[in-house]
């Protein structure tokens, strides 16, 4: 393979976008494991009565991630998220005002491998969430797993980070007063494995948990599709039925995560690393009807609907052609 070194003049502004693009892609595969071997290390050392400190407060504060987490506002708006932001670039749009005196499940498509429009969208305030929906406080929601792991665990939930199980997103959306919003990457880690350039599958048919509690609590389902989320990475050939796809279901049935094998470009070289291409990642974000007077599969079918119509609408603004059309499985 030939590497395409990046140019020596490349202007400061764009070297610190990709080292604020490198410290996320650390952050989502590296930094817990560091966190945990920081806590075993703390542990075994002098000051292990600091690490018996911290595991009591573990203890105690088991709760706070199904119970709306412990955002930092000082966290989320970093300037280190406004040069993630850039890298792309990323935006956020909307195509309706939202009340603030309702809950909403923000439904958003697709997973793609790291999630970087959900992230940087509901997690920071790079791209102005809450200008944009005054009086709503966005929530990701991810595997509980996570929410395990020493230090890390309080890192992610600064920025707004909860645990994805049942209880969770129960607490959110039926908070009375509303002003709450649950954001569920719906495809959860199957979809990852789906997620490559020009992909358009989307892992829904069967996902109808959300639509039930929604129904369940009244709250306001929203979908939300991230053109270019897909086009970040490349993934190595694993179509359904393969031996790889069948290894990685294997684990993702076994640990909960799933392992793509995906890979992009370099920090200083274009041909070949972890760091995501630069590619925009427009997130738009539609409301649908109230759920209070439907049924769980007639809302889901009005869901795919919705999300069929924002696609539709919006994919030629933003790069597809008229020809591409989602496939849900």
């Amino acid at each position: 393979m030939k590497l395409q070194f990046a140019p020596l003049n490349v202007p400061l502004q764009r070297r610190l976008q990709t080292a604020a693009a490198l410290q996320w892609v650390f952050s989502f595969l590296a930094l817990a494991q560091v966190c945990l071997a920081a806590f075993v290390l703390l542990l075994l050392s002098d000051w292990w009565m600091l690490a018996v400190l911290y595991a009591g407060w573990l203890w105690l504060d088991g709760d706070t991630p199904t119970s709306g987490g412990r955002r930092s506002h000082w966290v989320r708006s970093w300037r280190l998220w406004e040069l993630f932001r850039d890298y792309f670039p990323l935006r956020l749009l909307k195509t309706v005002d939202l009340d603030p005196k309702k809950n909403y499940i923000f439904g958003f498509h697709p997973h793609g491998v790291l999630v970087a429009g959900g992230f940087c969208n509901f997690c920071t305030e790079a791209s102005g969430f809450s200008q944009m929906f005054p009086g709503l406080t966005p929530h990701l929601l991810m595997l509980p797993f996570w929410f395990r792991v020493p230090l890390f665990r309080d890192y992610i939930m600064c920025g707004g980070l909860v645990s994805s199980s049942k209880s969770s997103l129960s607490h959110l959306i039926s908070r009375p007063g509303g002003g709450n919003v649950a954001v569920i990457a719906v495809g959860g880690a199957a979809e990852s494995l789906e997620a490559r350039p020009g992909a358009l599958k989307l892992q829904i048919l069967n996902r109808k948990g959300f639509i039930k509690l929604a129904l369940k609590h009244g709250a306001q389902l929203v979908p939300v599709f991230s053109f270019g989320e897909n086009e970040l990475f490349d993934q190595m050939q694993n179509p359904s039925g393969s031996p790889l796809r069948r290894l990685q279901n294997r684990l993702q049935s076994i640990m909960g995560v799933a392992l793509p094998l995906f890979h992009a470009r370099g920090v200083f070289q274009y041909s070949f690393g972890l760091m995501p291409y630069r590619k925009p990642i427009h997130t738009v974000v539609v409301q649908t009807p109230s759920p209070s007077s439907e049924d769980i599969k007639g809302l889901h079918q009005i869901y795919l609907q919705s999300l069929t119509d924002l696609f539709e609408q919006n994919k030629e603004k933003y790069g597809l052609n008229k020809h591409q059309h989602l496939t849900f499985i």
